[in-house]
């Protein structure tokens, strides 16, 4: 697939080698072309390009900014380019605010979440959170003594789900779906709960695993 992506920091990069690797044609959008310069060297089949450009190449987008920053950067992709497309929402409504024992503060509500004010705004495009749970040096096929952790996602389509339940297969994820959009309430604070473990213990290379009878 061609896929497109919105944010050129370490996880935007993190994620773009991993289409590469499994075979996508791959843009990165950006402000900075410069911060890629290294990147692209190590990455030569990559292209890079502005939000517009990138979105339009694409056909499956993968958001993968500051959660404050996106809704800027899907205007900046433009509605029409994400129309109909799938958008893989990455992003946690982490607020700039230091973390209290460990738990990060969230600009969001308890019912409510960003996924859901996102697809508010670009109503056609397809959005499903997903990567959103793990930090970013685990999210190209993660090593766990042959399991596989879970990915949670939600959104409203169900084709759109299909083709991100796809990438994380070739990505070695087992997928859980949690339904419709309204999910995000409970996957995006996921986030909280994976950094925790990070900010008082210092590990950061877990991920979670869903087990059914």
């Amino acid at each position: 697939m061609k896929i497109g992506v919105l944010g050129s920091g370490g996880v935007g990069q993190t994620l773009a080698a991993g289409f590469l690797k499994h075979g996508h044609e791959t843009m990165i959008g950006t402000r900075e072309p410069s911060k890629l310069t290294d990147w692209n060297t190590a990455h030569p089949n990559a292209r890079i390009g502005s939000s517009s450009e990138t979105a339009a190449f694409a056909e499956v987008i993968m958001l993968a900014v500051k959660g404050s920053a996106a809704a800027d950067a899907l205007r900046a992709a433009g509605k029409g380019n994400l129309a109909g497309k799938t958008v893989i929402d990455a992003c946690n409504p982490i607020a700039d605010a230091p973390p209290d024992h460990g738990v990060l503060k969230f600009f969001t509500g308890p019912n409510e979440s960003l996924m859901e004010q996102l697809q508010k705004e670009f109503p056609d495009a397809h959005l499903v959170k997903a990567f959103n749970s793990v930090g970013s040096a685990g999210f190209v096929n993660p090593v766990y003594g042959g399991i596989r952790p879970t990915m949670f996602i939600c959104g409203n389509d169900n084709s759109a789900k299909k083709t991100v339940t796809g990438i994380l297969d070739q990505f070695g994820w087992e997928t859980a779906d949690m339904g419709t959009a309204e999910a995000a309430r409970a996957i995006e604070p996921l986030c909280m709960l994976w950094c925790i473990l990070g900010f008082t213990k210092n590990e950061w290379t877990h991920a979670f695993k869903l087990l059914r009878k």
